[in-house]
C-alpha cells in the first residue's frame, strides 16, 4: 500500500473540514444539521504519522478528533453526487486537532484553534478510493492504547459523495486537496505525553491505513500579548471533553455544593432519616425503588451522571448500539465522586452493565453504578469494591431489549426523576435523590433527628415507656436538651 510522504503534504492545496457528520456526535452536541457546513485548515497544519503536536503554552484543552480523510485525485467543479466519488483518489486517516482555549478568538473560523502547525496529522497508508465502499469504512481512535472512538461511515449524516458534490458547487476541488469528513462521539482531550492513534479500515476486505500516531507535547513559548490569549471556561471544557454543556455546568455546580464536609454528614446518617427530612419539605418522590446492592453494608454518596436506554429497534441499534456508544461514553467519562444512574425502564429481561464496564467505572473513581434493569456477570460485578445497585441478574446483552441512546440528561430510574448533578445517597434501605440546593440543610436536620432518636432509644432501653417519649413531649424534650448538651450532640 502506498504511504503518505512529505512530498504529498507539500503538494496539498486546501484542507477542508466538516463540522458535524456522525449521528453520535450530533447527539453529543445536541444539534443535528440539515446541511453540511465546513471550515478551512491551512496546509501548514499537516503532519505525518509519528510527529508530535504541541499544546500551546497557557492552553489546557488540546482536543483530538479521529476522522476519515479524502484525498482528491481529479479536478471537481459542479460535479453531481453520482459522479463525485470518482474524483476521490485516496482514503486515509486524520486527526483534526484543536485547542478549545482559542475557539473564541476567530468567530467560528477555527484558524487559531485548529490551524496550528501539526494540528492535522494524516496517514500513514493511502487506501485507493476505488477499492472500497465509501459507506463500508470504519474509523477508530485510541488514546494511550485505549479505544475511545469507533464508528462506521454507513451512519453518516452526509455521505462522502454528497460532501464532494456540495463543495464543488462553489469552489474547485484540485488534486491533492484533503477533506476531513467529521468525527464520531468519543473525541476528547489529550494531555502532554499522551499518544493518540487513528485508523481507517474496511473490515469487509481487510484493507487498512495502519495507525496514525501523534504524541502530545507541552509548548514552552507563551503567546505574546499582541494576540489572543488562551481562555477556558466550563462551557469550553464540556465541549472539549465531549460532555453536554448544560450537564457539565450542573456537575460543576453540584461539585462545589458537595464538599467533603457535607459528604461526611450524608454518609453518617441513614437514608431513612434523610427520607423523613425530604418528606417534611414536600419531596415524596425522590427514592429509587426496587433495587438491590452488591455492597449493602456500604453507604454511597456522590453526584449523578445519567444514561438513558430506549427500547431496542434493530435499525437504530445498528447505528447507535455498536462502537463507542452512549453506554461506553458514559462509563468511560466517569470521574471520582460520581455515580452513574441508568434508565432502563424497569426492563429486567436483559443486562445493562457487565463486569468489564463496571470495572472501568471503578477504575475511573466512580462511587457506584445504579440501574433499574438487569446486570450481567453478577458474581464478578458483586466482587468489585464499588457497589452496584440493580433490579436483577440476567445473562443477556443489552441489545436484546435496549439501545444506549444518550447521556447526561434528565432521566427516570426506579420511579424517581434524576438530573445530572443531583446528589445520590444509597444504603441498605434504599437510594435517595437529593436536590443539591437542599442538601446542606437536609443533612444538618437529619443529624439532629438522629441525635434525638439515639436519646429515645437509650431511654427505651432503660425501661421507659414510649408514651410521651416518642415523639417527645415538653418534659422529655427538656431532658433531651440536657442529654445533648452533656454529650455535645447536635440539636435541631
Amino acid at each position: 500500500m502506498e504511504q503518505l510522504s512529505q512530498d504529498d503534504l507539500a503538494a496539498t492545496g486546501k484542507v477542508i473540514a466538516v463540522h458535524i457528520n456522525y449521528p453520535s456526535r450530533a447527539a453529543q452536541r445536541g444539534r443535528t444539521p440539515e446541511q453540511p457546513s465546513y471550515f478551512l485548515k491551512p496546509s501548514s497544519s499537516l503532519s505525518l504519522s509519528g510527529a508530535a503536536v504541541e499544546r500551546p503554552a497557557g492552553c489546557e484543552l488540546l482536543a483530538f478528533e479521529g476522522e476519515v480523510a479524502l484525498v482528491i485525485g481529479a479536478r471537481a467543479r459542479r460535479v453531481s453526487p453520482d459522479e463525485a466519488w470518482s474524483h476521490v483518489r485516496f482514503v486515509t486517516a486524520s486527526n483534526d486537532l484543536g485547542v478549545y482555549d482559542l475557539r473564541y478568538a476567530d468567530k467560528g473560523s477555527n484558524l487559531r484553534s485548529k490551524g496550528g502547525d501539526g494540528f492535522t496529522p494524516v496517514g500513514p497508508g493511502l487506501i485507493p478510493a476505488g477499492d472500497v465502499d465509501p459507506a463500508g469504512l470504519r474509523i477508530r481512535t485510541w488514546l494511550n492504547g485505549e479505544l475511545v472512538q469507533e464508528d462506521t461511515t454507513g451512519t453518516l449524516l452526509f455521505p462522502f459523495a454528497r460532501l464532494v458534490a456540495d463543495l464543488s458547487q462553489l469552489l474547485t476541488l484540485e488534486p491533492g486537496d484533503i477533506i476531513l469528513t467529521g468525527t464520531p462521539a468519543g473525541a476528547s482531550v489529550a494531555q502532554p505525553g499522551d499518544v493518540m492513534e487513528v485508523e481507517v479500515d474496511a473490515p469487509d476486505n481487510g484493507v487498512t491505513t495502519g495507525r496514525l500516531t501523534t504524541t502530545a507535547a507541552q509548548g514552552t513559548v507563551p503567546l505574546a500579548p499582541y494576540g489572543a490569549q488562551p481562555r477556558s471556561d466550563d462551557t469550553q471544557r464540556a465541549e472539549a471533553y465531549g460532555t453536554p454543556t448544560e450537564a457539565a455546568a450542573a456537575r460543576v455546580g453540584s461539585a462545589s455544593v458537595l464538599t467533603p464536609e457535607l459528604k461526611a454528614k450524608l454518609e453518617s446518617v441513614a437514608t431513612a432519616t434523610l427520607s423523613s427530612q425530604l418528606r417534611k419539605r414536600g419531596l415524596n418522590n425522590v427514592s429509587i425503588d426496587g433495587l438491590h446492592s452488591t455492597r449493602p453494608e456500604r453507604t454511597v454518596v456522590g453526584l449523578a451522571r445519567t444514561l438513558r436506554y430506549v427500547p431496542n429497534r434493530e435499525d437504530l441499534f445498528k447505528s447507535h448500539g455498536g462502537g463507542f456508544n452512549a453506554q461506553k461514553r458514559a462509563i468511560d467519562s466517569l470521574r471520582e465522586g460520581e455515580i452513574l444512574v441508568m434508565e432502563a425502564r424497569g426492563e429486567k429481561g436483559t443486562g445493562t452493565v457487565g463486569d468489564i464496564l463496571a470495572l472501568r467505572a471503578q477504575v475511573n473513581g466512580a462511587v457506584a453504578v445504579i440501574t433499574d434493569g438487569g446486570v450481567r456477570d453478577v458474581t464478578a460485578v458483586g466482587a468489585l469494591d464499588m457497589p452496584t445497585f440493580f433490579a436483577n441478574a440476567h445473562p443477556a446483552v443489552l441489545g436484546r431489549r435496549h439501545i444506549p441512546w444518550d447521556v447526561d440528561l434528565t432521566i427516570s430510574c426506579g420511579g424517581a426523576t434524576v438530573q445530572p448533578g443531583d446528589i445520590i445517597v444509597g444504603d441498605a434501605d434504599g437510594i435517595l435523590v437529593i436536590p443539591p440546593a437542599l442538601a446542606e440543610e437536609v443533612a444538618d436536620d437529619a443529624l439532629g433527628q438522629e441525635a434525638e432518636e439515639t436519646f429515645i432509644a437509650e431511654m427505651v432501653a432503660a425501661g421507659h415507656s414510649v408514651d410521651g417519649l416518642y415523639p417527645m413531649n415538653a418534659q422529655w424534650r427538656e431532658k433531651y436538651r440536657a442529654w445533648a448538651a452533656e454529650r455535645g450532640r447536635t440539636r435541631p
